[in-house]
Formats: C-alpha cells, structure tokens, sequence
C-alpha cells in the first residue's frame, strides 16, 4: 500500500483527506479573488483613465491574460508531474504578489496589459495546481462533487469581490483603494500555500495502480505530444470538453470586458455595475455546488449539452433586453448555465485521463479553455467596434449554441451508471 512518509497509508477520498482539501478550496478562494479585483474596475477604468476609445484596445488585459493563462496551464501540468504540485502552487503565488501594486500605480495602458500578464501567470499555477491537487486527494467517485466545491469556492470569490470592489470604487474612487484587496489576497494566498498545503503527488500515483480506463485504448504511457493530440482532437469526450471550455471562457472574456461598458453606456452607476458583474459568478459559484454532485449522479454529458445550450439564451436575452433587472435576470441564467458546465467539464477530463497523465491533460484542457479568454476578448472587440456591443453579444451567443450542438453530437458518457452505481466504495 502506498504511504505518504513511510508509515501512514495513503487513502483516496473526500473524507479522508478533508482537512487539506479543505484548506485548498480556501486557497483556491483567493485565487479568484485575484481576479475578482478587476471584474468591475478595471473596463471602468480603460474607459475613464486612460481614456481609450477603441473597444479592441480596451481588452487588450483581458487578451493578454488569457493567452498567457493558457499556455501556463499547459506548463502547469507538465512542470506539476516532474516537480510536484506544491512547488508550482508557491511559486504562482510569488509571481502574483506585484500586480495588485502594478494596478494601483500603472501610469499607462501598457503596465496594466503587463500586470495581467503577471495574473494570467498566477493563475495559470495556482488554479491548475489546486484542481489537480484535488483531483489526486478525492478519486474517482465524487470527482463532479470537489469540482464543484473547488470551482464555487473560486468563483464565489469573484462575485463578491467585484461587488466589493464596484462599493470600494464607487466611494473611493477607481484608484488604489479597490486593489488592497488583492493585495491581501496574495499574501495571504502565499502564507497558506507555502506553510500549510502539502504534497499530493502520492495520491496520484497511488490511483494509478487501481485504474481502470474509461477508454481501453488509452494507456498509462504516453508522451506529452500524444497526451496533447488527443485531448484536443483525437478523443471525442475530451476534445469536446476542449471546445466547449474555449467557448465558455470567450463567454467569460464578454462578461468581463464588454459587459460594464455596455451597461455604463446605458446610464448605470458603478454600484449597479459592480452589482451585475458579481451576480453571475455568484450563481456560477453557488450553482456549482449543486451541479457538481448532480453530475456524479446522472452523468457529464447532460450537463455539458444543456448549460452550453442555456448560456447561449442568457447571452441573447442581454443583448436583446434593455435596464437593470432584465440584465439582472439574464446574469442569473447566465451564471446557471455555467454552473452546469464548468466543475462538469472538469470532472469528465478526469474520468477519461489516466491518473499518470492527467496532470499533463488537465493543463491542456485548460489551455484550450483560457485560450477563450484571447479569442472572446479579440472577436468582441473587433465586431463592437466594426458594428456594435449588441452585435459581438449576439455573435458570442451564436458561438454558444454552436458548442453545444457539437457537444450533443460529439461527446460520449464519461460517468457511465456502472461508475456511478460504485461510487459509495470510494467514499
């Protein structure tokens, strides 16, 4: 049996292995809270501070972040399976510690693209790092259901934090105060990570000997180019996660480049803004606590085909609608449908990947999803300011319905009954 020092047995599961993993979802909180910090501010402040006019100037941040997200993610696996996940999580905390700093005192755009340079960094190792870590400590049985309390926690820190933020903002204007938050955050998220959190490779390798593949094709022994290939294409269950985790996050890049402005244009004040801007990472949050254990039970691929299918109709509904409550409501289908994607789409690429490269499948569903950052910042900045916001919302909603016909089309079951029907032993 595997040991952790030597002496203790190692054991896999959610109870067993509660206290780290509950302290990695309270770290995974201030992971989002990182990002939170800009949710409301930072579109305001491109607009307001250094006056840029072009929409496709405006997200440059949010380009920038999500490229850089993505290919760190990418790395982040990688560099977790031959280092450890420990050393990856401390060190996407030390390179997140100066971008609170470079937000306060930016004296131009260009220090503000690089700050988020530094937060797609951070991100990047400290979020992929604490998924797989969770990944490794709970198995296979509840996986949906830690995706689920990982992803809230994250999310759930967003929301508040931007509603903290737009208040802060609001009273005290759009620089520095709003940033102290991160500040805290980062430290904070340093201190724990680097102290507390522990190793769980082990938990990983321990897996390995007892899996079984939901695919007998896929072996235990593959390269990272094969693991790449068929994350992104060969696999159909994991190359439609791939897609639909690009297309929710270009969803994503809308809601938190072009959103505040759209809504600004109408007349709101921050404070409702930043009210908007947390409700559906609120819902996205908290939904996920429930939909996360909802698919260990009937299953990813519902999920999956339904909240791509229920975010394209919130996306429309903005687009079409005009006022504080009809944007309120479309932000709260918006963030349920999210919530049925996101710890789901997390939840079936462990299912499908073999405990020995999951990590290295992990960063690479990853990089495809953040990638969407990129893409959605770009397309809807480019179609605002060749037609209009209405115009880039309704195109992204498109997109949407196209992902999750694709999805409906493409993706096998990757929690078949027999799983599900033997997930109490894991417990």
């Amino acid at each position: 049996m595997s040991t952790t020092n030597g002496a203790t047995p190692l054991r896999l599961g959610l109870r067993e292995n509660l206290a780290q993993f509950s302290l990695l979802v309270g770290v995974n909180a201030l992971v989002g809270g990182m990002v939170g910090q800009e949710r409301t501010v930072l579109p305001l402040l491109a607009e307001r501070e250094f006056a840029l006019t072009a929409f496709t100037a405006t997200l440059t941040f949010i380009a920038a972040f999500g490229a850089v997200k993505a290919g760190t993610n990418f790395f982040a696996g990688t560099l977790s399976d031959r280092y450890g996940r420990k050393p990856v999580l401390v060190t996407g905390w030390v390179i997140g510690l100066p971008v609170p700093l470079l937000l306060m005192w930016a004296p131009s755009w260009g220090w503000v693209v690089f700050a988020n340079v530094l937060l797609g960094v951070n991100q990047g190792l400290t979020w992929s790092t604490t998924v797989i870590m969770k990944i490794d400590l709970v198995g296979p049985a509840r996986r949906g259901f830690a995706m689920g309390l990982n992803e809230a926690a994250g999310y759930g820190a967003v929301a508040v934090t931007a509603l903290a933020t737009g208040w802060i903002a609001e009273h005290a204007g759009l620089r520095p105060e709003p940033f102290f938050l991160g500040l805290a955050y980062a430290g904070l998220g340093l201190t724990l990570s680097s102290l507390f959190v522990r190793e769980t490779h082990a938990h990983a390798r321990h897996e390995a000997a007892g899996h079984v593949p939901v695919v007998d094709a896929h072996h235990e022994d593959l390269s990272t180019g094969e693991i790449f290939r068929l994350t992104s294409f060969g696999d159909k269950a994991l190359s439609s996660c791939s897609q639909a985790g690009l297309v929710n996050n270009l969803n994503d890049g809308l809601a938190w480049g072009l959103f505040p402005i759209f809504f600004a244009d109408a007349g709101l004040s921050i404070g409702r803004i930043g009210i908007l801007a947390a409700l559906y990472p609120a819902v996205w949050g908290l939904g996920q606590l429930y939909t996360g254990g909802l698919s260990d039970r009937i299953g990813r691929k519902p999920l999956i085909v339904g909240g791509m299918g229920t975010q394209a109709v919130a996306i429309a509904w903005i687009a079409a609608r005009s006022g504080f409550g009809a944007w309120a409501a479309g932000a709260v289908v918006l963030g349920a449908g999210t919530a049925m994607v996101y710890p789901t789409l997390l939840a079936a690429v462990g299912d499908v990947a073999h405990p020995r490269w999951r990590a290295r499948s992990v960063g690479i569903y990853r990089l495809w999803r953040d990638g969407g950052f990129a893409v959605g910042a770009l397309l809807a900045g480019v179609l605002a300011d060749l037609v209009s916001i209405p115009a880039a919302i309704y195109a992204v909603a498109a997109l949407t319905a196209a992902s999750a016909l694709v999805a409906a089309l493409r993706m096998y079951e990757t929690h078949p009954p027999e799983r599900r029907s033997g997930a109490g032993a894991h417990r």
